[in-house]
């Protein structure tokens, strides 16, 4: 990865193939209006001061479209430079006119394959901007939201806004990592047999990639976010830190269950590594009382066979089936003997 702080160029790192387009919602206490467009120019002239504006890029192909927003907004070069990096790590930004957040959203495929992508918010004091690499109607039940007034949500400022898209996000985290736990929980049932199938370790690597990923993308918000509450910052006001406080309260949980997936993770190591123990012992034990019943046949076959000219039993005429009985009757005394004993 090159050095951002030596280029001028702005570059999109990623490889979603979405075109860029826009839609904005603007409104206030009386009104609300919806616009779409493909150029920033062409709903520039929409954005009003005397309403929220919130605008919804979807794309990031487009840099020339992405560089006018932040140029409009206020943004420096190295947040829209964040913003194009889908690899950024998750973080939490105060500057003075703005609050930038770059996060992870996570999808969980039907073949369990957890799919992220980038999310960016830029919330100032009467705006908005949300980034998606790609098209999606995450914050979809938010615009119907607004379109309802549910809650007084178009009576409070951008703040209010921006908790409840972290909400949803929240949400979002907490749906997937819950579907990982739940996921854990069934391979620590299916391990406490003898019997698991050979299959579990791999899905046990497979949770653990989808842990890590999601520990990566949610554990940097623990301290962030606690800065982001007790900060002076003007564009947080006072009547909405409640609301910012319940997104942190979503937040804990979602932080106290990956703990708890971490714990469930490491246990299921250990099953799986004694389940393996076990089975091998197992086997060993078959293969003993195997060998420990055929030891003393196998004295009595080198007995017989060895080339001496003197042996009676060689010259009797049921020394053949004798010698059948005499080893039937060992065999079965020794594996009557490795059952009184309950080692077989």
């Amino acid at each position: 990865m090159k050095n951002n702080l030596l280029s001028e160029k702005l570059t999109y790192m990623g490889v979603s193939n979405t075109p860029t387009h826009l839609h904005l919602c603007t409104y206030n206490e009386t009104e609300m209006h919806e616009f779409s467009a493909n150029k920033f120019s062409e709903i520039r002239g929409e954005i009003k001061d005397n309403a929220i504006n919130w605008l919804q890029i979807h794309g990031l192909q487009d840099i020339e479209t992405i560089r006018e927003i932040g140029n409009y907004f206020g943004i420096n070069f190295l947040i829209i430079q964040d913003i194009l990096n889908p690899h950024h790590p998750t973080k939490i930004e105060e500057y003075e006119s703005h609050m930038v957040l770059v996060l992870k959203l996570f999808h969980l495929e039907k073949n369990n394959q957890l799919l992220k992508q980038q999310l960016c918010i830029i919330q100032g004091k009467n705006f908005v901007l949300s980034f998606f690499e790609d098209e999606n109607s995450f914050f979809n039940d938010v615009v119907t939201a607004i379109k309802g007034n549910i809650l007084k949500i178009r009576n409070k400022e951008s703040d209010y806004l921006l908790s409840v898209l972290l909400n949803d996000v929240m949400a979002n985290y907490r749906n997937v990592i819950s579907t990982v736990e739940d996921s854990l929980e069934e391979m620590e049932s299916r391990m406490l047999t003898i019997t698991t199938a050979s299959d579990i370790g791999i899905k046990i690597q497979e949770s653990r990639r989808q842990y890590l990923r999601i520990k990566r993308a949610v554990l940097p918000l623990k301290d962030q976010f606690s800065k982001l509450i007790l900060s002076d910052s003007k564009l947080l006001h006072k009547t909405n830190r409640i609301f910012f406080s319940d997104v942190n309260d979503h937040l804990q949980f979602v932080l106290q269950t990956i703990e708890i997936c971490r714990e469930t993770i490491s246990s299921l190591v250990d099953l799986y590594i004694s389940n393996n123990d076990l089975r091998m012992n197992d086997i060993m034990k078959r293969l003993t009382v195997v060998s420990t019943i055929f030891i003393p046949l196998t004295f009595l076959v080198g007995v017989w066979g060895m080339n001496f000219k003197i042996m009676p039993e060689l010259d009797w005429k049921y020394g053949y089936l004798a010698a059948w009985i005499v080893m039937f009757v060992v065999g079965i005394i020794a594996y009557l003997f490795l059952k009184k004993k309950k080692w077989y």
